[in-house]
């Protein structure tokens, strides 16, 4: 049965034919359906990772920005602990120059007052020596004027006690 269909005409008719049987069978045990479900399957799960990656990538984010938040304030802190540190040191600085000045103060008024007292006492020793002095000497001048004039001063001193009695 020739119908004046050459050879490969004929074949490409049987091969679309078989084509068209092959894809009836297909579609028969739902072969279509099936493919749409794993396809369908496919995409859902691709989507679910999308999602997850997505929920991730906004954790990452949200972490990252907590972690810059707290790096800031660590950086801050720090600041604020040096600059306490340097305000402390100032004032402990200036604490012990004050005390060391009140301390020299109080060691020189100290050594003054030392001084001072070195001085009356020093004067008080020449007086007191010159008292002493003084009063050896006129014991001196003294027993030298009565072995002179002793009995004429004796002599002197009746007399005057007898007028002053009379």
């Amino acid at each position: 049965m020739n119908f004046g269909v050459d050879a490969t005409t004929a074949a490409s008719i049987w091969a679309t034919i078989g084509l068209v049987i092959f894809i009836g069978i297909m579609i028969y045990f739902g072969v279509p359906k099936l493919i749409t479900k794993l396809l369908d399957d496919r995409i859902k799960k691709i989507e679910d990772e999308l999602a997850r990656a997505e929920a991730l990538r906004a954790e990452a984010k949200a972490l990252l920005a907590e972690y810059e938040a707290k790096r800031e304030n660590a950086e801050k802190e720090a600041e604020d602990i040096v600059a306490t540190a340097r305000e402390e040191a100032f004032r402990l600085t200036a604490e012990a120059k004050a005390s060391l000045e009140a301390l020299v103060a109080r060691r020189t008024k100290a050594v003054e007052e030392k001084i001072a007292q070195a001085e009356m006492q020093a004067v008080a020793e020449v007086r007191s020596r010159s008292a002493d002095i003084a009063v050896e000497a006129a014991r001196v001048l003294l027993q030298q004027q009565m072995a002179e004039k002793g009995d004429a001063l004796v002599e002197q001193a009746i007399q005057d006690v007898a007028a002053r009695l009379n």
